[in-house]
């Protein structure tokens, strides 16, 4: 897979692919055209039965320093309602296997709502968080009203919204926006440590805990109980289902195969 603004590695380690922002001189901003690259490469990753676990990644300098402003500052309503580049947003959201977000820097903006589109964050101890739209005149408009509010709580999700304010990884991990807080140096280290031990575990059930736990946003709790249950039953309807149990009986460890 080659891109313009994005690095593709679909074999960066067994089972697990790197996608890199690189837009270094921009601090990787956000433009169009890298959003439908990453729209495209993380559909492909979807596809690919080689790849259990996806990382998306920046420099140590930022993972994404917010939207391109030079190419927003002309636009009209109706020029954005065309583009809708929302939808390439929404396509993201739904990738189907693990993504890791690997920040380090700057994770600001359009770069803030993508990481919270990842469902896990690993950050260096440099990385800094925040929403400061409101200092160009507009508001976030991917996610970060919503999805800052549901993990942070309205109190602090209103002062990063209304002031601007960056939050340190430490105040991040403590407001419960991301996983891990580690030195610099070992922030991707510490990703692909993770995203190794997820890519032990069966794609199936992976795959269906993913969509469980995601359906809670999305639901009331009797509505995501339901989906919890019938997710649990397809889960024996797999053969990793079969060897895992049989694994576990005869005290081994588990080969699962994805199907």
């Amino acid at each position: 897979m080659e891109f313009q603004f994005i690095l593709v590695d679909p074999a960066f380690h067994p089972h697990i692919a790197l996608v890199k922002l690189n837009r270094p001189k921009e601090l990787n901003a956000l433009n169009l055209q890298l959003m439908l690259e990453m729209k495209q490469a993380l559909a492909e990753l979807d596809e690919n039965d080689e790849v259990r676990c996806i990382i998306i990644t920046g420099n140590e300098q930022a993972f994404a320093a917010g939207a391109d402003i030079k190419q927003m500052e002309s636009r009209t309503p109706i020029d954005l309602l065309k583009i809708d580049q929302f939808e390439t947003w929404d396509q993201i959201r739904k990738t189907k296997k693990p993504v890791i977000a690997a920040v380090s820097g700057f994770c600001l903006g359009g770069g803030c709502e993508l990481a919270m589109t990842c469902d896990l964050i690993i950050a260096a101890e440099s990385a800094r968080f925040g929403q400061p739209e409101i200092k160009l005149g507009i508001m976030p408009g991917a996610g970060g009203t919503q999805r800052l509010t549901r993990v942070v709580g309205k109190a602090l999700a209103m002062e990063m919204v209304l002031t601007g304010r960056f939050l340190s990884a430490e105040e991040a991990l403590k407001a419960g926006l991301i996983n891990k807080v580690v030195p610099d140096e070992i922030y991707l280290d510490e990703a692909i440590k993770m995203a190794k031990e997820i890519a032990q575990m069966s794609p199936v059930a992976i795959r269906l805990a993913k969509e469980s736990v995601l359906k809670t946003f999305d639901t009331g709790l009797q509505e995501g109980l339901n989906f919890e249950r019938k997710n649990f039953y397809m889960c024996f309807a797999s053969e990793d289902q079969k060897e895992g149990m049989k694994a576990f009986v005869e005290k081994r460890k588990p080969e699962f195969k994805g199907y």
